[in-house]
């Protein structure tokens, strides 16, 4: 799994027109999943990405995390994570895990993420055409890669 995170002001999910998720200070979370990604890489990755201390405290210095500013987190499917643009112009999509399987391991993401963390969790939709809106705090952007992460 690879995600890559920015911490926001604001971040919102739009299809069709709708917002289907907002939060306001936290994190957004573009999420890239991989064959073989199960639930031991889906809690490993949350926690990381609840707990990783990217907000300022009072000194301003990032000691803070999500968890600890109240933020929330959006999740957004994003299989172009995966691609690979070593070769060519135009980049190749074979990396990643196959639509079925990574729908399956998202919906259990954003699942286990309501279950087990203790801020708002909300997301966009697996296989829609979302419209993100944010606006990045700093700009903060970490990548995250579970196969170099644990």
């Amino acid at each position: 799994m690879r995600i890559v995170l920015q911490r926001v002001k604001y971040a919102r999910v739009n299809v069709d027109d709708e917002c289907v998720g907002s939060i306001g200070r936290g994190v957004l979370a573009l999420v890239g999943i991989n064959t073989g990604d199960d639930i031991k890489v889906i809690d490993n990755m949350l926690k990381k990405m609840s707990s990783l201390r990217i907000f300022e405290d009072e000194d301003d210095k990032m000691n803070l995390s999500a968890a600890d500013i109240g933020g929330g987190i959006l999740l957004i499917p994003n299989f172009t994570i995966y691609a690979d643009a070593r070769k060519g112009t135009r980049p190749s999509f074979a990396m990643g895990a196959k639509p079925d399987e990574a729908k399956e391991v998202f919906e259990l993401m954003v699942k286990r993420a309501k279950e087990t963390l203790t801020t708002d969790v909300q997301s966009g939709i697996f296989q829609a055409d979302m419209k993100v809106e944010l606006l990045n705090d700093g700009p903060v952007t970490i990548l995250l890669d579970s196969d170099k992460l644990f």
